[in-house]
C-alpha cells in the first residue's frame, strides 16, 4: 500500500477528544463502526463508559496510529 496514503490515515488525540465531546462519534473518528453503533445504543454504556473514554481515548489513538505506522514498516 502507499506510505503517502497509510500517512494520511493517521488520527490526532485532539480530534477524537472534539468527536467525544460534540457528536460522542470518537469510535466512528478512528474506524470502528461497531463500537460507535454499540455506544450509541447503550448511550455510552448510560454515561459510565462515555466517562471512562475521557481518559482512554489517548490511548486508542495511540494504538491505532502504531496499527498504521507498522503497516508503513511492512510497505517498504
Amino acid at each position: 500500500m502507499n506510505k503517502h496514503y497509510l500517512m494520511s490515515k493517521m488520527k490526532s488525540s485532539g480530534i477524537a477528544y472534539l468527536c467525544w465531546f460534540f457528536v460522542g462519534c470518537h469510535y466512528a473518528y478512528l474506524g470502528r463502526w461497531g463500537l460507535q453503533i454499540l455506544f450509541w445504543i447503550t448511550a455510552g454504556g448510560l454515561g459510565v463508559w462515555y466517562f471512562l473514554d475521557l481518559f482512554l481515548i489517548p490511548g486508542k489513538v495511540n494504538r491505532h496510529n502504531q496499527r498504521i505506522a507498522d503497516q508503513c514498516k511492512t510497505s517498504n
